[in-house]
């Protein structure tokens, strides 16, 4: 099944996205017009906006949106005035890309593929990759940071978000129910909702992306109201910049 976690991901994210949930509504055509006026702003993790300052100026730079499909943050970056390419595992996430792009009269790559092979773009080909959550889909994410790390160029930057490990360890089911109970030793691998999830750990988020080659400039912590037993206790959620060293 694990062999699989690429397909099976990519079939369920082609669901979700049919399914019209928070991560797959389209910006509406309001929010375009004032990012073109440079009132914008985005989400790695469930509530919090990125700093602006992570960005720097986007106008006339090359954004690569990986696993970042949805209609949401690409249209944005495209309005703003970056050259913007959406890649994706699921189809149906980067067809919402396309449709806002096409409403909006924006110019937006689309390309469908696993985060953990980006052959199709050249080295040093982007000024910036914009990662949300969903590093925890693959089950090598130090594959994810080479090949990112490969494709930005040198003084480029990464934003990444991804979900605190710990948050593995417990029962979902016990979430609604106020209770916390730790049911699992890490790594965890999972199916949850119909997705193949992966537990990794700091070493491998942060430290992965170092090994690689990017330098730690910054992080946030985050957390979310959905998970209702956990909100307000720890933030469940981490975001990231880093910076790809010159040669």
């Amino acid at each position: 099944m694990l062999g699989d976690s690429y397909q099976i991901n990519r079939a369920a994210w082609n669901a979700q996205s049919a399914d019209e949930n928070v991560w797959v509504r389209e910006v509406g055509s309001d929010v375009i017009e004032r990012a073109r006026q440079g009132d914008w702003q985005v989400v790695l993790t469930p509530t919090k906006p990125v700093p602006r300052t992570w960005f720097g100026e986007l106008a006339g730079k090359d954004v690569l949106g990986l696993a970042s499909g949805g209609g949401q943050q690409c249209p944005i970056f495209a309005a703003a005035g970056a050259r913007v390419t959406s890649f994706d595992a699921s189809d149906a996430q980067l067809e919402r890309d396309a449709r806002v792009g096409a409403r909006d009269g924006l110019s937006i790559r689309t390309v469908q593929g696993n985060m953990r092979d980006l052959r199709g773009f050249a080295n040093a080909s982007f000024d910036l990759v914009f990662n949300p959550c969903s590093t925890c889909f693959v089950d090598d994410v130090a594959a994810v940071w080479r090949e990112v790390a490969r494709v930005l160029r040198p003084g480029g930057v990464l934003l990444t978000g991804f979900t605190n490990p710990w948050y593995y360890l417990f029962d979902i089911a016990a979430f609604d129910r106020g209770e916390l109970l730790v049911t699992k030793k890490l790594p965890v691998v999972e199916m949850a909702e119909g997705m193949i999830e992966f537990s990794h750990s700091f070493e491998a988020q942060l430290g992965g992306q170092m090994r690689a080659g990017l330098q730690l400039t910054d992080l946030f912590e985050d957390e979310w109201d959905a998970w209702r037993a956990l909100y307000g206790v720890a933030p469940a959620f981490l975001a990231t910049r880093a910076v790809k060293q010159h040669a």
